[in-house]
């Protein structure tokens, strides 16, 4: 098949670097020209030095033909550059085209996860061009995948027939990809697990154990759950690959920036400092804000989200807010007993 992928980050170059392999004709685009300059001269990424990307890989600048001349466009760059980019691409596409996005977060203003803001900001078009727009999302990190190191992940989309066609491009040898139809429990998934990595790198920069980790993990994934389940999403999704198979890597590997940057939370730096210091974007820390909102409109409660919450941006003592999620009142697992 033909792809295009838009964003020349790690995710982008590892799954560009993966389907190249798998014998499809792939072009990256990047906004940065010089970004495009250095991948074709050099074959290279600044994350990856020690890999060389195919020679049959290309990289271009120009929007135009990269969404006008490729059968599927995935759709690579931060969760905040989303919607101006789908704004860019959008004159270019064509009938038929199926967008795959592989960014996880939550708009700020209007709740929206990556695949509502590219179907809110192409409107109309999805359906006169016939568009399909699907989500690809799970235990996937970068510096794994562009190594063919063994990863599954998961092809979201509302229309399974679009979610098996992604399945089947994106299958081979290393990377096994089931299907999910449940788009929004997915994406919700995945928004909200960076913000519990975030909590897990907490309790490394506090000294703390394996225990309380997972303890953490466990109770994160009840949180996202519970919010989940408010807006409709099947509780199996909580349970698979976007659920507790993301939240699982995200918040115990060191190849994850949002357990990077709780590290350093949790070793006294405030929000801009660890941002800085990690160098990439942290998504967990860009989803917190939506998260509350969406709880407060939910009437849902997530006590470790709004502890992280309260750490990052109300300047509390991680320390001190691990001592008032322990000592929170008395519960029982079973929702039967609280509702």
């Amino acid at each position: 098949m033909k792809i295009g992928i838009l964003g020349a980050g790690t995710w982008g170059i590892a799954l560009a670097r993966m389907l190249c392999e798998s014998s499809h004709d792939v072009t990256v685009w990047s906004a940065l020209p010089e970004e495009i300059t250095n991948l074709n001269n050099t074959h290279k990424h600044p994350k990856f030095p020690d890999i060389t990307l195919p020679d049959a890989l290309c990289f271009s600048s120009d929007i135009k033909a990269v969404c006008s001349d490729n059968e599927m466009l995935i759709v690579a760059v931060p969760s905040v550059f989303i919607r101006s980019t789908t704004r860019t691409a959008a004159p270019y596409l064509k009938d038929g085209q199926i967008l795959v996005s592989v960014a996880k977060g939550i708009e700020a203003d209007t709740f929206y996860t990556m695949t509502e803001v590219i179907a809110d900001e192409l409107g109309s078009a999805v359906e006169e061009r016939s568009l399909k727009i699907a989500a690809l999302s799970g235990p996937t990190h970068a510096e794994e995948v562009i190594r063919s190191m063994p990863t599954t992940i998961l092809s979201s989309c509302p229309d399974l027939h679009t979610a098996e066609t992604i399945q089947d491009v994106f299958m081979n040898t290393c990377m096994r990809v089931y299907t999910n139809t449940d788009i929004k429990g997915v994406e919700l998934c995945g928004a909200l697990k960076n913000i519990i990595a975030l909590a897990s790198g907490m309790l490394i920069g506090l000294g703390l154990g394996d225990n309380i980790k997972a303890a953490l993990i466990t109770r994160g994934l009840a949180e996202i759950k519970r919010l989940g389940m408010k807006l409709g999403c099947r509780e199996q999704t909580f349970y698979g690959l976007a659920g507790m198979g993301d939240l699982i890597v995200t918040a115990l590997s060191v190849h994850s920036r949002n357990y990077q940057a709780g590290i350093l939370l949790g070793k006294g730096y405030d929000a801009d400092s660890a941002i800085k210091e990690v160098g990439m974007v942290v998504e967990g820390i860009n989803a917190l804000k939506p998260a509350m909102k969406l709880a407060e409109k939910y009437n849902t409660e997530l006590p470790i989200i709004s502890a992280v919450y309260s750490i990052v941006y109300e300047g509390a003592s991680p320390s001190e807010t691990l001592t008032g999620l322990m000592q929170r009142e008395k519960r029982s697992e079973l929702s039967e007993y609280y509702g």
